[in-house]
């Protein structure tokens, strides 16, 4: 396994990487370096909000130009450090690469209550959420036509970090464990990238009417007791939205019992990659969630999954938490 000299973070608008970067700089006792903060600075310079400048860099290459040097010139000195960078995976070759997702309500409710700024600021969940979503797009799109790179395949990354129940200090502490060799190892040498997923938002694709053993309270209590780092990682596949399981139903139910906030897991398949039988993740995805599935684990586990599109067009307008008509 390669050895990592630095920590890089990208990720969702809102998933809490200021805040994770900042301790874990201070508790490695490394430099902390934010590209955030940069195009902030930038975009106040200019009197522009950050969506302004995100869309203004679309057509001025100058803005990624400066910033561009800047991470290039860090990554070649050598330098163990930090980096809040939306493209640092991109230049840094000996980090660990860390993406932080968060559920987009989630995102949009945290962005909303820090004070706002002239580069940032936002009247209501559902502003914040639209812009947050147009910002995100902006930049990949940007990406892909500047550098052909996608920032949102899974596999730029060594490890997806879901930080939508994990308080910030469970997420600085997974992330140090990865970086120091305690969690993850296996995964991060075979097959990157290793996944720390929320449980209440992968989705099921068998039966839960079907699936042995869900309840066994000792198994359910030795997961309780080893805790979430000692669990088996679950195979996992991913169509570009959601997070669904392919091996590992017993472990996401006994996490899920226990409250965990996170998961281990492996990527078998995103988006056009085959999960089995040449099929497709999204076309896996399709084939075997439906809305009655969905209901019965949910309901099942006290959690909420929304619908995925295909599952409402294909069953009108049934709600998330309905089982939807009968089969």
């Amino acid at each position: 396994m390669t050895v990592r000299q630095s920590i890089v973070f990208n990720g969702d608008l809102g998933s809490g990487k200021s805040t994770v970067s900042v301790v874990i700089a201070q508790r490695l006792g490394l430099r902390r370096v934010s590209v955030g903060d940069l195009y902030r600075q930038m975009a106040e310079e200019r009197q522009m909000t950050a969506l302004q400048l995100n869309l203004h860099a679309e057509l001025d290459q100058a803005v990624d130009g400066y910033v561009d040097q800047l991470q290039r010139d860090i990554a070649a000195s050598g330098e163990s450090l930090v980096m809040d960078s939306r493209l640092a995976w991109h230049f840094f070759t000996d980090a660990l690469k860390v993406h932080m997702i968060t559920e987009p309500t989630e995102a949009a409710r945290r962005v909303l209550a820090r004070p706002s700024g002239p580069a940032e600021s936002y009247s209501s969940i559902e502003e914040a959420k639209a812009k947050l979503r147009e910002r995100s797009e902006s930049e990949r799109n940007r990406f892909i036509v500047r550098y052909g790179v996608d920032k949102a395949r899974l596999r730029n990354y060594d490890l997806i970090c879901d930080t939508t129940r994990a308080t910030p200090e469970q997420v600085i502490q997974h992330v140090i464990d990865v970086f120091e060799g305690r969690l993850g190892g296996d995964v991060l040498r075979d097959a990157p990238p290793l996944l720390l997923l929320d449980p209440a938002r992968v989705y099921p694709t068998e039966d839960i009417a079907t699936l042995r053993g869900l309840w066994d309270s000792e198994f359910v209590g030795d997961v309780a007791e080893a805790g979430d780092e000692a669990l088996e990682p679950l195979t996992i596949g991913y169509t570009g939205e959601y997070y669904f399981v392919v091996d590992g139903h017993r472990r996401l139910s006994a996490a899920l019992q226990n409250g965990f906030p996170l998961v281990p897991a492996r990527l078998v398949a995103e988006v056009d990659e085959p999960v089995v039988g040449g099929m497709s993740a999204v076309d896996y995805f399709a084939a075997q969630v439906d809305p009655s599935l969905i209901h019965d684990w949910a309901a099942a586990h006290g959690i909420t999954l929304p619908l995925p599109e295909h599952a409402l067009l294909n069953t009108g307008p049934v709600l998330a938490g309905d089982p939807g008509p009968a089969a």
